[in-house]
């Protein structure tokens, strides 16, 4: 299943809602009798319940709709696949759980700065996803050959901050990481540079010169422990190219922003390398 824009919305329930407003206005004697006889039955409070249901399913996905076609085909395209990837990689284990569910509506909340239109739209495509087929490899072949190579290191950059929400993060999700990685043709050193960024910062501490720090910036540039200031500058200016925000302004402002922090941290890694 490829990615479609939502519709507007039909109107398929127009006619409860005016035959309720007939109702209140006092319109036809035969329509009033008739209602009569359901408010006895208490049918009418059925109808109203359905109505309301109607209404706001309604305005939920003529907001959805208004949103995606105010946005780039990229920027749509590339949530949509997100949302899918993200949904299979929670179901490695046969099953999704609220609680993942709530993970990625937080991701998208915290990380992303998404309002509540945006969330309504995210929402939409979780609910498609969890009754959607594809499969992995087919989102992930789509993914490849719709984008390049930069908005695949920001997707995969996406995928490991997600996963490392969870206090402890499955050996058999970080396999899915890696495996998305090596579909998407991402380098075993850009693949290893953004693990090692997330399996450190764990280990994070407030000491300027702690190891844990140290390491931390090293891997930030995909580098071992003790590299030369030779090997540091090359992984800067290789690092510096492939995370430019400009390779992915047409994903939206938000995936820029992305880009924009990768670019500080390894802005800072390399200064402090640099100092030491």
């Amino acid at each position: 299943m490829n990615y479609q824009r939502q519709q507007q919305p039909g109107c398929g329930g127009c006619l409860l809602i005016v035959l309720l407003l007939v109702f209140v206005s006092g319109g036809a004697p035969a329509l009033i009798s008739f209602l009569g006889t359901l408010i006895y039955t208490g049918l009418a409070g059925v109808l109203v319940f359905i109505a309301l249901f109607w209404g706001f399913s309604f305005w939920v996905q003529k907001k959805v709709a208004t949103y995606e076609q105010s946005q780039t085909e990229s920027h749509s395209r590339f949530v949509w696949l997100l949302v899918h990837i993200l949904m299979h990689t929670a179901k490695i284990d046969g099953r999704i759980t609220k609680e993942e569910i709530q993970t990625i509506h937080r991701f998208f909340q915290y990380n992303l700065h998404y309002n509540q239109t945006k969330m309504l739209w995210v929402k939409e495509i979780i609910k498609e996803a969890t009754n959607s087929s594809p499969s992995l490899d087919a989102l992930l072949e789509e993914f490849k050959t719709t984008f390049a190579y930069e908005p695949r290191l920001i997707l995969l950059e996406l995928v490991y901050q997600i996963l490392y929400t969870k206090r402890d993060v499955p050996e058999n999700e970080l396999a899915i990481a890696r495996r998305i990685a090596a579909f998407l043709e991402i380098s075993a050193y850009d693949q290893r540079t953004i693990e090692a960024k997330y399996k450190y910062g764990r280990a994070y501490t407030s000491s300027p010169q702690s190891p844990d720090m140290s390491a931390r910036h090293y891997a930030t540039l995909g580098l071992q422990p003790g590299a030369s200031k030779e090997e540091i500058k090359k992984a800067y200016r290789k690092l510096s190219m492939k995370y430019h925000p400009d390779k992915v302004r047409h994903l939206g402002e938000e995936f820029q922003k992305i880009a924009e922090e990768k670019m500080k941290e390894i802005n800072a890694a390399h200064d402090y390398l640099e100092k030491l």
